[in-house]
C-alpha cells in the first residue's frame, strides 16, 4: 500500500516538468490526483502517462473563475482534498535596470496572487490532516543576479507559508514550502536559453552545487510525497530545500 493510499491530490502546474513528475509519484503511492494548467495539450499528454488515476481541468491560476470551476469539480467527483500542490509558477531573467511594470506584475500576478487564491479556494475542502505544500526556490533566501523579481515573489511564497500555518491553527491542516535548487525541467532549459549562455549558466550550477549536478524532476517529486504523507505529520510552516547543497554552504 502506498503512502496516498485512497487519497486525493490537485497539482498546478501539473502537466509538466515537477508538477507532472510528482503527479506520476502520487499516483504510484495510491492518489487520485487531478492535474491543472492552461494548455490542453500539455494536459493531454500528461493524462496518456498517468493512466486512470488522474484527472485534468484546464485553466489559469491567475483567473478566479478557472479555480472555481477546478474545486467545483474536485467537489462534485471527490468531496474533498487531501493534499494540495501549488506549483504553478513562472520566472524570467531580468537585472534591476531592465525591470518593467509588465514583467513585475506577471511575475507576482501568477506566483503570488495565483499561490493565495489556490489555496484559499481549495481551503473548504481540505480535509482535516491534509497537506498544503507550495513551490518555493533556493534564490527565495539568496541574492541571485538578474533574478531579483522572481526572488522577491518566492522570498513571499516562504512567508505566507509561515503565515498560513498560524492561521490554519486548530485546523489540522499543514502548509510547507518545497524549494528546489536548479532542476532539469525544459522551463529551466527555456528561461537559460534566453539568455545565449545555458552551458555556461548550467556549469556555473554544478560547480556550486556539493553534488555537483542539478536535480531531476523525480528528486523533487519524492519530497513532495513525503510532505503529503503522513510521515511529516509534525511539520508546518516549514521550508524544505531539495536542491543537492545548492543554498546551504
Amino acid at each position: 500500500m502506498g503512502k496516498l493510499e485512497g487519497r486525493t491530490a490537485v497539482i498546478t502546474g501539473g502537466a509538466s516538468g515537477i508538477g507532472l513528475a510528482t503527479a506520476k509519484r502520487f499516483v504510484a503511492e495510491g492518489a487520485f490526483v487531478y492535474i491543472f494548467g492552461r494548455r490542453q495539450e500539455a494536459l493531454d499528454a500528461a493524462l496518456a502517462e498517468l493512466g486512470a488515476d488522474a484527472r485534468s481541468v484546464r485553466g489559469d491560476i491567475t483567473n478566479l473563475e478557472d479555480l472555481d470551476h477546478l474545486f467545483e469539480t474536485v467537489k462534485i467527483e471527490k468531496g474533498s482534498i487531501d493534499v494540495l500542490f501549488a506549483n504553478a509558477g513562472v520566472g524570467e531573467f531580468a537585472a534591476l535596470a531592465e525591470i518593467t511594470p509588465e514583467h513585475l506584475s506577471w511575475t507576482f500576478d501568477i506566483n503570488v496572487k495565483g499561490t493565495l487564491f489556490t489555496v484559499q479556494k481549495a481551503l473548504p475542502l481540505l480535509k482535516s490532516g491534509g497537506s498544503i505544500i507550495l513551490t518555493g526556490s533556493t534564490v527565495g533566501s539568496m541574492g541571485t543576479p538578474a533574478m531579483s523579481v522572481y526572488s522577491a515573489s518566492k522570498a513571499a511564497v516562504r512567508n505566507l507559508a509561515r503565515s498560513w500555518a498560524l492561521d490554519l491553527k486548530g485546523t489540522n491542516i499543514r502548509v510547507n514550502v518545497l524549494s528546489p535548487g536548479a532542476t532539469e525541467t525544459q522551463k529551466l532549459k527555456d528561461i537559460f536559453a534566453q539568455t545565449g549562455m545555458e552551458d555556461e549558466i548550467v556549469t556555473g550550477f554544478i560547480e556550486n552545487t556539493p553534488l555537483s549536478r542539478i536535480g531531476a524532476p523525480s528528486e523533487i517529486a519524492a519530497v513532495a510525497a513525503f510532505l503529503a504523507s503522513d510521515d511529516s505529520s509534525f511539520m508546518t510552516g516549514s521550508e524544505v530545500f531539495v536542491d543537492g547543497g545548492y543554498a546551504q554552504v
